[in-house]
């Protein structure tokens, strides 16, 4: 039998194409839709409104269609009151708890729409002392009042307006042919709107940052205030320290590209050295640590997050080896963050993505177009890409700013 829904969208929906893609979903899903009402804003700055009846096969297909639809901002035109079911155990959920997307999320409680503490996906949402708190599964607590279904919850679209910020050439936002001089302009633009609006800028940083010769660029944004917050693998912290300490990274000398005799366990002396003194701070403090990205944090006070993995040497003692207490310090440090730098890194972008909400404006630059692709695909439809090598273009970055 089939099932009906009828839902609204409302904001920048058309010149940004979330509309014609929710349109898509509808059909991928073998569902079929009527629009019933379309007011189209008259000027760039105007929102604009549909309200889309859908038509699904059966009520799995249209509530699964329903949850693809949230993530681009569409609710149901009637959301009802929100339920909730208490949580059955400590880091358990009830069976159909409410799963949240990275968009502002508002919960309908007693005909009050309250709006969640914060965005972020994955989590689940608790009603707590007239409050609606976004709570990761592992932070639930038995008898939390978890909200469930779908009813009495919506969200707010994105704004993805176009024209604003200069990575609109050509069109995708994954190019390896878009001008790579415009680009780097509109990003220097976005660094000092977010300077003089008083947001802070997080760098997520890959250890090929310091292999291609990017490390002094982003020392220079950090010493220069272009960043507050850094988060990055116990690799990238290792070669930075391995690269102002012997000048290698990986063994291969920096300057000359040339490989050194011995220079494979290069990194793992500095691992060696570093835990001699306790902390990376402690190395910097005591002069063993001269210069680089991690030193840079230190002496400007940059708050830094390493997160570890199975793969890593040492590990230097500053990387956090509990990966759920490394997404909770991730979830701390980015309060405040409003715009997002991914630089060369695929496994800790799609992890900070996770926890980012996606108001904050998100840059991946990486000369590997997939790696904008797999953020996309796992939530971060906010993030635009730049395909290009990243040290050349850091250096660039941070002339340009003046840094």
């Amino acid at each position: 039998m089939t099932a009906t829904e009828t839902f609204a969208l409302e904001g920048h929906i058309v010149d940004s194409l979330i509309l014609p893609k929710v349109l898509d979903l509808v059909l991928e899903s073998g569902s079929d839709y009527r629009l019933l009402d379309v007011a189209i804003g008259r000027t760039p700055t105007d929102p604009s409104r549909a309200v889309i009846e859908v038509t699904a096969p059966d009520d799995q297909v249209l509530a699964t269609l329903a949850e693809q639809l949230q993530v681009q901002g569409a609710n149901p035109l009637d959301s009802g009151q929100a339920e909730t079911e208490p949580a059955p155990a400590d880091g358990v959920a009830p069976v159909d708890f409410t799963a949240t997307t990275n968009l502002v999320t508002e919960v309908r409680i007693d005909g009050r729409w309250i709006t969640a503490d914060r965005a972020e996906m994955d989590c689940t949402l608790v009603v707590r002392d007239d409050r609606v708190v976004t709570t990761p599964l592992h932070r639930l607590r038995r008898g939390d009042a978890v909200v469930v279904g779908s009813s009495g919850v919506r969200v707010v679209a994105p704004d993805r307006g176009r024209g604003r910020d200069g990575f609109e050439f050509m069109d995708s936002d994954i190019s390896t042919e878009k001008p790579k001089a415009t680009q780097l302009r509109a990003l220097a633009d976005r660094l000092r709107q977010a300077r003089a609006d008083g947001v802070e800028v997080l760098a997520v940083c890959g250890p090929v940052v310091i292999h291609t010769g990017g490390g002094p660029a982003v020392a220079r944004l950090v010493q220069g205030g272009w960043i507050q917050r850094l988060f990055a693998g116990n690799g990238f912290a290792t070669h930075d320290i391995e690269s102002a300490v012997m000048g290698t990274s990986l063994g291969i000398n920096v300057a000359s590209g040339a490989g050194t005799e011995g220079g494979h366990s290069n990194h793992l002396r500095v691992i060696n050295e570093v835990r001699r003194h306790g902390s990376i701070a402690a190395a910097v403090e005591a002069g063993y640590v001269p210069a680089g990205v991690m030193h840079a944090c230190v002496t400007h006070d940059i708050p830094f997050v390493l997160g570890g993995s199975v793969r890593d040497d040492g590990p230097l003692p500053d990387t956090m080896t509990d990966v759920v207490e490394v997404a909770d310090r991730m979830r701390d440090e980015v309060a405040g963050v409003g715009v997002a730098l991914m630089l060369a890194s695929t496994l800790h972008a799609i992890a900070t993505g996770n926890v980012l909400p996606a108001s904050v404006a998100t840059y991946c630059i990486d000369i590997n177009p997939s790696v904008v692709t797999k953020l996309s695909d796992r939530g971060s439809h906010q993030a635009h890409g730049i395909v290009t090598d990243v040290g050349p273009f850091l250096g660039q970055l941070a002339d340009e700013l003046g840094a």
